[in-house]
């Protein structure tokens, strides 16, 4: 446990450069080709596609730029970033954010679970408090590039949590930060978790 928590202070640390501003006014007419699993303002309206309004410059960025260059592997995105320069993604990741967050709700079943273990952990099985990295309200740290999870959709975020645990997702740096604690979390645990996040504003 101790371990997963200096490992998240050390990633704090080293991730908390300077990044490229883009321009918001320019990425609002270049996201009209995401606006259909993404929806205009980047709420999805979809429960597997994922919320972008809200979320963090760099964090973006940083997807956007994987999936294209194959360091996270999401097909069927590949034919709308393939073609994206550095300032089209700087520029994209520059509208998102100024976009307000999505307001999510919480299923009353998933809150005990899921609220011990985003503010509290699991310290048996390893697992540190979500909230240490991605705050207690779920708007993350931007400038570190830890993610806004706050209303995000709870198929999504269970998904990816699934993918880190199974391999199918490596692209949380070469510390494995979300890996490792993917690892140690049950079917149960996930959900739960995934649904009160999206509760969070």
């Amino acid at each position: 446990m101790k371990k997963v928590i200096l490992t998240l202070i050390i990633s704090l640390g080293v991730t908390g450069v300077a990044f490229a501003k883009g321009d918001a006014a320019a990425g609002k007419s270049k996201a009209t080709t995401c606006a259909a699993c993404h929806g205009a303002t980047g709420v999805s309206p979809a429960p597997n596609w994922p919320n972008l309004a809200g979320q963090g410059e760099r964090y973006l960025i940083k997807q956007i730029t994987e999936i294209k260059d194959g360091d996270r592997s999401v097909p069927e995105m590949m034919p709308f970033v393939s073609a994206l320069t550095k300032q089209d993604i700087e520029d994209l990741a520059a509208f998102y954010a100024s976009q307000p967050a999505p307001q999510g709700a919480t299923d009353a079943k998933y809150v005990s679970v899921g609220e011990a273990l985003y503010r509290g952990g699991d310290a048996k099985k390893g697992i540190p408090a979500c909230s240490s990295c991605h705050s207690p309200t779920g708007k993350g740290n931007f400038l570190a590039g830890f993610p806004s999870l706050a209303g995000q959709k709870s198929d999504y975020t269970a998904k990816q949590l699934r993918d880190l645990r199974e391999g199918d997702r490596t692209n949380d740096g070469d510390t494995k930060i979300m890996r490792t604690i993917a690892e140690k979390m049950s079917n149960k645990e996930i959900e739960a978790v995934s649904h009160y996040i999206s509760g969070l504003r």
